[in-house]
């Protein structure tokens, strides 16, 4: 009887092992593989996060120089950025999937090569989860709407731990210089209204816009929120001096290590809204 059982078992691993699976990227390209990949390449951090959030990180060969999270990443080859990937070492991986951003130039090339390709990205919420179970059905994972349910449950837990007296701070996001800022309507705007501050940026300039630096005086933030390497640039500009958040000091930069996790959609987002949150009460409710 136990015999049978075990075979009962190992027919139906065998079964899952070879089934087909499918999933639409943001191409619209219907990827079909014949049985869930085994060697996964990934050329953008978020999607790297995302397998490893799905508990099948041993699936990654390579990754992109810029995927550092879980650490054990650091000890896959790497294969350049998702802009500029090199094409070889991708190829040398014998990858069964390559993950990647759809603003990469180097899809139909690797495809033209033979290997399967997924396109997928994120700005807002909603992507965050459509990717999740969109990379959890190719992969063959059972449920991978766990993982989404479980960074929300945590972004939940950080939006309670807020004093009250930080809802209605009104807050500007700098992604990077130009300056393009993070929207409401991005992942990072969802956040930040989640935790019940005010963004600056309304969803109806898009997700992450380039703007105006006239526009934020204007704005005049209670908080700003940027990387290390971007304080001194914006400190400079033309009439920041006379803004709140300059003028008393309610900057918050963050390192390296903070904004890879606050910037990158993916299973982290909970991590993200704990260090944002961490921001708001150390610079933002500071005084």
């Amino acid at each position: 009887m136990r015999r049978v059982a075990l075979l009962c078992v190992l027919f139906a691993v065998c079964v899952s092992a070879h089934a087909k699976v499918e999933a639409t990227d943001d191409r619209g390209v219907e990827v079909t593989l014949d049985a869930p990949p085994r060697r996964i390449v990934s050329l953008l951090p978020s999607l790297s996060e995302t397998v490893c959030g799905l508990g099948q990180c041993q699936r990654l060969v390579g990754v992109d120089r810029y995927s550092n999270y879980p650490a054990s990443l650091r000890r896959l080859p790497q294969v350049g950025g998702g802009i500029d990937p090199n094409i070889e070492a991708i190829i040398a991986l014998k990858p069964d999937l390559v993950l990647m951003s759809p603003a990469s130039r180097v899809g139909e090339r690797l495809e033209a090569l033979g290997l399967k390709v997924f396109a997928i990205d994120a700005q807002s919420y909603a992507d965050v989860r459509r990717a999740t179970d969109a990379i959890g059905a190719l992969l063959g994972v059972a449920d991978p709407d766990k993982v989404w349910q479980a960074a929300q449950a945590g972004v939940d837990r950080v939006a309670r731990s807020l004093p009250p007296r930080a809802h209605g701070l009104r807050v500007y996001y700098e992604v990077s210089r130009g300056p393009y800022a993070a929207g409401a309507s991005s992942f990072l705007g969802e956040t930040l209204a989640r935790l019940g501050v005010q963004n600056i940026v309304p969803a109806s300039l898009g997700p992450f816009p380039k703007l105006n630096p006239e526009y934020i005086v204007k704005a005049n933030p209670d908080l700003i929120i940027v990387s290390q390497d971007g304080v001194a640039d914006m400190v400079s500009r033309p009439g920041w001096s006379d803004m709140r958040a300059v003028r008393e000091r309610r900057i918050c930069a963050l390192s390296s290590a903070q904004t890879d996790v606050v910037v990158r959609p993916g299973p982290l987002l909970a991590e993200g809204a704990r260090i944002l949150a961490d921001c708001i009460v150390d610079k933002g409710l500071s005084k």
